[in-house]
């Protein structure tokens, strides 16, 4: 007889236990944190540039610190994944939140660019393990329906957990630039939990009792490749907000870091209402149709920015852009999980990871350069024209798609 722990959730069950309550909620929690990964401190980039000015490339060295954690997440996410497929998810998550904690918190005492920038590294070593095993545990507790209302409530609390910690560092930052950093210690509270209520799932039981007919065996490497590849081009220009608005806020005047913060949160307030409504958009337009749909919501967004003369404009481009991260996050990690074999879902969650802090990574050094051609204005205004191509070549692959089950009917 099966543990039950370890069952995977239905749309057919009826109420969860309490047990499966708190194991949800647990692992919602955690996926929350992976937002502090790199945007937390985004409204301390120009303190920091500030503070290390003297030191060769402030500028651009500021900004990596935002974003050097997903190098290091991209090309160990995959290896996370091996690990937790081989030896369990349990003992993975728990050393990566202990890291992430300490790793996290080490600006508060740190005080030269480079030893951040280090401490940032590590940092996205461990964020590598958290973001690669709670995907993993997604797949191994839940299916279907299911799983796509799961991925809607986990980008969700992603959504609130950025609310909280973008607008929170914000205000943090205005007192000091360091302040942001003390958000990270938040990991500690979490490991009792994950302690207690997230069960090491059984793996030869879970590759039984997951839906194998959702995750064929063959013919998914192209549908992965296409996965991966939006992840890694949505992310890219997506970080463009994080990395850019703090500075381009600054060059309009408005220079309070608690101002950036709140508008970045606005977005991620919106992004919760989206990813609430994920499982009944994309029941309705399909996955293409919510990756058209996130496409131009980010490419709507940022031509608001690049036309806005207010911080209330500004407040209301970035608040659509919201629309786009709460509904793309969770469509890509659906939409891997529904083609993974379960075998391999560990290396292939952690491939996903890999490809969207790849596009984390890159973002920066794309639009660093564009920006000072251009200046802030034309580079958002031009990233989101090219969005709204994106979102046009989604949208035409979708008609397309419906066409072609039609054309089978006829023939036969």
């Amino acid at each position: 007889m099966s543990d039950p722990s370890f069952h995977v959730s239905t749309a057919a069950e009826g109420v969860p236990s309490a047990e499966t309550r708190g194991r949800n909620l647990t692992l919602l929690c955690v996926s929350a944190l992976t937002i502090m990964s790199g945007a937390t401190i985004s409204a301390s980039l120009p303190g920091i540039e500030a503070r290390f000015a003297e030191t060769e490339g402030a500028a651009l060295l500021s900004r990596l610190m935002l974003t050097l954690p997903a190098i290091f997440i991209a090309a160990l996410a995959p290896v996370a994944g091996v690990i937790a497929d081989r030896f369990g998810r349990k003992r993975l998550l728990l050393l990566s939140l202990v890291v992430f904690a300490l790793a996290g918190s080490s600006g508060l005492v740190l005080d030269n660019l480079p030893a951040l920038l280090a401490g940032r590294a590590v940092l996205g070593i461990s964020v590598a393990g958290i973001m690669t095993t709670a995907t993993a545990l997604v797949g191994d507790f839940f299916e279907g329906a299911a799983r796509d209302r799961y991925m809607g409530f986990q980008a969700a609390f992603v959504g609130i957990g950025g609310a909280i910690f973008l607008s929170g560092g914000g205000l943090l930052a205005d007192i000091h630039w360091r302040g942001p950093f003390a958000i990270y210690c938040l990991a500690f509270a979490l490991l009792p939990a994950v302690l207690a209520l997230i069960p090491e799932p059984h793996r030869t039981a879970v590759s039984h009792s997951v839906e194998v007919k959702a995750a064929p065996r063959h013919g998914f490497a192209l549908p992965l490749v296409l996965v991966l590849f939006a992840a890694c081009l949505h992310f890219a220009i997506f970080y463009m907000l994080p990395t850019q608005l703090p500075f381009y806020l600054k060059s309009l005047g408005i220079a309070q870091p608690s101002r950036a913060g709140i508008a970045i949160g606005a977005g991620q307030v919106v992004g919760v209402l989206a990813a609430l409504s994920f499982s009944r958009v994309r029941s309705q337009i399909g996955r293409m149709g919510v990756f058209a749909l996130g496409f131009a919501a980010l490419g709507a967004g940022y031509i608001g920015l690049g036309s806005a003369q207010s911080y209330a404009g500004i407040l209301a481009a970035t608040a659509i852009t919201g629309i786009s991260m709460g509904l793309m996050t969770p469509n890509l990690s659906a939409s891997l999980l529904a083609i993974a074999p379960p075998a391999l879902r560990g290396r292939l969650s952690g491939a996903l990871i890999a490809a969207i802090f790849a596009g984390q990574f890159v973002s920066p050094l794309a639009s660093q350069p564009l920006v000072r051609d251009w200046g802030y204005a034309a580079a958002f205004t031009g990233a989101g024209a090219l969005l709204g191509v994106l979102a046009l070549i989604c949208l035409v692959s979708r008609m397309l798609l419906a066409v072609r089950p039609r054309q089978q009917e006829g023939r036969a």
